[in-house]
Parts: C-alpha cells; sequence; structure tokens
C-alpha cells in the first residue's frame, strides 16, 4: 500500500516536471516565431500579441499551433503596425537624446536618462498590452489600460524589465540565443497580466 503511493507521488511528480518542460520548450518554440514574426520591422507588437496567445492557449490546455499564430499576428497587424510605427518613432527620438548628453550640452545627460527610462517603460506597456490581448481588441485601448497598470504594478514591470534584460544579455553574448529568448519575455509578461489579474 506504501509502495503503491510512493509509485503514484512519483508519477505525479513526473508528469508536473514534463508538463512544465512542455511549457518551457513551447517559450523557446514561440521566441522563434515571434522573430520571424519581426521582420517586418513594425509588426513586433502583433508578433509578441500572437506569442502571447498563443502561450496563453497553451497554458489552459487549449489546442494551438503555428497555423493559429499566424492567424492571430495577421489579426493583430492590421492596427498593430501603427503600434509598431509609434515604437521606432520613440525610439529615434531617445537615440537623439543621447546623442545630445554625449555631445555635452547642457542637461544633456538628464534628458537622456529621462529618455531611456521613458522607452523602458513604453516597452513594458507594450508588452504587457501584447500579453493580454485578444482578436478585436483596440490597441489604443490595450496600451492605455498597459499603461496604468505598468505604473500601478512595479512589482510586475520590474519582472518585464528583467525579461528584457535577458533578452539584451543573450543579445550581446551569444546573439542566436535571443531569437528563442523572445518567447521566455512573452511569457514573462503573460504571467505578470496573470498576477495581476489574481490580485
Amino acid at each position: 500500500m506504501a509502495e503503491a503511493r510512493v509509485k503514484a507521488r512519483s508519477r505525479r511528480r513526473e508528469s508536473m516536471f514534463g508538463e512544465r518542460f512542455a511549457v518551457f520548450a513551447e517559450c523557446l518554440l514561440t521566441g522563434v516565431w515571434i522573430a520571424g514574426a519581426c521582420l517586418g520591422a513594425v509588426t513586433y507588437p502583433a508578433a509578441f500579441a500572437a506569442g502571447a496567445r498563443h502561450l496563453r492557449r497553451r497554458t489552459t490546455h487549449e489546442g494551438g499551433g503555428l497555423r493559429e499564430f499566424v492567424t492571430d499576428f495577421r489579426t493583430a497587424v492590421r492596427g498593430g503596425w501603427v503600434v509598431g510605427l509609434a515604437g521606432w518613432v520613440a525610439a529615434g527620438a531617445v537615440w537623439v537624446d543621447v546623442l545630445a548628453a554625449r555631445a555635452g550640452i547642457p542637461g544633456g545627460p538628464f534628458v537622456g536618462a529621462v529618455g531611456v527610462f521613458a522607452l523602458i517603460g513604453v516597452a513594458v506597456a507594450l508588452l504587457r498590452a501584447a500579453a493580454v490581448w485578444t482578436p478585436g481588441a483596440a490597441w489604443r485601448a490595450l496600451l492605455a489600460d498597459a499603461g496604468r497598470r505598468t505604473v500601478l504594478d512595479p512589482a510586475g514591470t520590474f519582472l518585464v524589465v528583467c525579461g528584457l534584460a535577458v533578452v539584451a544579455l543573450s543579445a550581446w553574448f551569444v546573439p542566436p540565443l535571443a531569437v528563442p529568448v523572445l518567447g521566455a519575455v512573452a511569457a514573462a509578461a503573460v504571467a505578470v497580466e496573470e498576477r495581476y489579474r489574481h490580485r
């Protein structure tokens, strides 16, 4: 009897480990899909939205694969490309601030630091918006809500920033590793949003 209980517990542990490993592997695969979908330069919000939706389906044991990812991506890119373009404009403005700071313009370092922090905040809000995206959702409303959550949930914001730092460090040390890690960032944003929703 005791032996049967031990075996049952061991099977449950193995099953839990197998499921967690499968989710981790799915995150890495999703990162490859996201990277491929980001090749359109302004398509990165839609790519993360489709990736996050895929991971939400996977963690709730719903069906889904590459076909569903592509369908979600096509739907998200309709309004998401404008968000992607605005993100590049913001990044360009911050780059000008940083150049001004390096050129020694009075007040440049302060303006450059504010610009970098603002860009990080925008990136976090974008990831949080993508994590809750569903077909038919308006990007403007998603970003406004995500901006509020970014400010009101500093712990969640910090976790997403850490995910972005992992991608940056991966790209710095082993550039090809940054591709699958994109899925882990999408998963982190999904987890942060779930945590916030349950709070």
